[in-house]
């Protein structure tokens, strides 16, 4: 009865997957309301990205990806915070959508593994028992680069905001030594020696200026997209949700428009920067703090227990 229901089953996705093949959904609502909303407003296409990926993606997983990529476009699901997350880390969203199909398909395989084993083994239970293990692997393994990802993206924009507290404090002395905003924000980003990410994204080497190397490229590609070096600070602040990238290009487009004098408030934003970094860690140690001093507790109630333990059977024993 059992493979009964499965054979059916995997018979139904089949047709399910040719119908779908053969008569690809419309595009959803939102989709259709973005379109009209782009149209209405003269662009045929939303802005470019400043920061290109810089992960390797092989062809079928790329290829995998599209297609994924086009199926939450037709629904409208556009995985904004996912997309940052990605932006900062320098990987592609095709790429990841790839690798949790895949991997979502690899815990399907328990399946067959697990009914195997248990034949091999001559014990008798049910088939619902490694299906749902199967489709419990299955899931799992889908939401683990979801984990990952944001892991990642936490301290990589933790560092971040470290630089742009540094890059504030630079851009507000060549402001005070009397250039422009263009020249100052391209001499600020231009310290230290120039040091690409690495090509599998797995993280800058010790001791790079990665951070300064993001918004030097955002920067670069400015020219070339056509928009305004304090335009391109916001939307790579858009592209890799970094608040404070905006508060900077908004501050700067006041410079450049209207010449306000800003230069003591982009000192005291840097300020305020550190003194929330500062606090962060000071946090972070008391909680570590706290756990040593939890583990110490625990420690030393085993001990008493250890050291009571025989005295204590023995009065019972008695």
């Amino acid at each position: 009865m059992i493979g009964t229901v499965l054979a059916g089953g995997v018979l139904g996705l089949g047709l399910f997957l040719l119908l779908r093949a053969l008569f690809p959904p419309r595009p959803g609502l939102i989709a259709r309301l973005a379109a009209l909303d782009l149209a209405r407003n003269g662009t045929e296409a939303p802005r470019a990205p400043l920061i290109a990926a810089d992960e390797q993606v092989s062809p079928f997983r790329r290829s995998l990806g599209l297609r994924m990529a086009r199926f939450y476009a037709a629904r409208g699901w556009e995985a904004r915070s996912i997309r940052a997350d990605l932006a900062l880390l320098g990987k592609s969203f095709e790429g990841f959508l790839a690798t949790k199909v895949l991997l979502a398909v690899s815990g399907l395989v328990a399946f067959p593994i697990l009914v195997g084993w248990l034949a091999v083994m001559g014990w008798d239970v049910p088939l619902q028992v490694p299906f749902w293990s199967a489709f419990v692997v299955c899931v799992v393994f889908f939401m683990l680069p979801d984990v990952q990802i944001r892991r990642d993206a936490a301290v990589r924009r933790r560092d971040f905001r470290h630089a742009v507290g540094a890059f504030l404090d630079l851009v507000a002395m060549n402001l005070a030594g009397g250039r422009g905003v263009p020249e100052a924000l391209m001499t600020a980003v231009s310290v230290g020696s120039p040091v690409s990410l690495p090509a599998n994204g797995s993280g800058p080497p010790p001791g790079s200026n990665w951070a300064m190397e993001r918004i030097r490229e955002a920067l670069a590609n400015a020219r070339i997209v056509g928009i305004t070096p304090w335009q391109a600070l916001g939307q790579l602040g858009d592209e890799i949700n970094v608040d404070e990238l905006r508060d900077l290009s908004a501050a700067l487009g006041l410079v450049a428009d209207d010449g306000a004098k800003v230069r003591a408030s982009l000192t005291a934003r840097a300020a305020t920067l550190r003194r929330r970094e500062l606090a962060e860690v000071e946090g972070k140690a008391g909680e570590r703090s706290q756990s040593m001093l939890v583990a110490q507790l625990l420690l030393c109630a085993g001990f008493v227990i250890f050291l009571s333990y025989p005295a204590a059977m023995k009065m019972l024993g008695s």
